[in-house]
């Protein structure tokens, strides 16, 4: 008898009521409302990233293609880059992806800009001038006087580019580099 009223009330308190469920779903979604928003930036930062390093390893095989020809970039092409780092494609048109970058070297072979594009909608550019550039009848649009957005700085050194909320159609190193800041050292936050 002892023994069947023990189990008896066990069983009665084996289970969870509607309350105790509500309450921890209620935990739980609040506790999701937490972390999809911070999940969501951190994977933004990190797609930005991703294109960064691979502007960074694009320049550092350009740079090499620069001393190898002889201390000029008239030479540098898609096929050279490729070569030197197959995960990355390079391309004269769009970039449209982290892993491809848009190539454009100055018709006086002392500049090259490099850009990509990262799932988070902005647009990354490295500008590398070996010595001030001159404006180039071919595209005088691309090297200017400037860097202000627009433009692509001539002042010798490496230049770091964004243009934030850019699409994959409009990120290009020869055209569409319209909303494009520049800045000497890092890339912008």
């Amino acid at each position: 008898m002892w023994d069947r009223t023990l189990r008896h009330q066990a069983g009665e308190d084996a289970g969870f009521t509607l309350i105790e469920l509500m309450v921890v779903l209620l935990i739980l979604a609040i506790l999701l409302a937490i972390a999809i928003p911070t999940f969501l930036g951190v994977t933004k930062s990190a797609n930005d990233r991703a294109s960064q390093s691979n502007l960074n390893t694009a320049l550092v095989n350009a740079k090499a293609a620069f001393q190898q020809a002889g201390q000029t970039y008239t030479t540098l092409n898609a096929a050279t880059l490729s070569s030197a780092e197959p995960s990355l494609s390079y391309t004269t048109a769009n970039s449209g992806a982290q892993s491809t970058i848009s190539l454009y070297t100055s018709a006086d072979g002392n500049g090259v800009v490099l850009v990509a594009f990262s799932k988070s909608n902005n647009c990354w550019g490295i500008a590398d001038n070996t010595q001030a550039i001159t404006n180039t009848p071919a595209n005088p649009v691309q090297y200017t006087n400037s860097t202000a957005a627009g433009s692509v700085p001539v002042a010798a050194g490496v230049w770091y580019g964004k243009w934030a909320g850019a699409t994959a159609a409009q990120c290009s190193s020869a055209t569409g580099l319209a909303s494009m800041v520049w800045q000497q050292n890092s890339f912008a936050p």
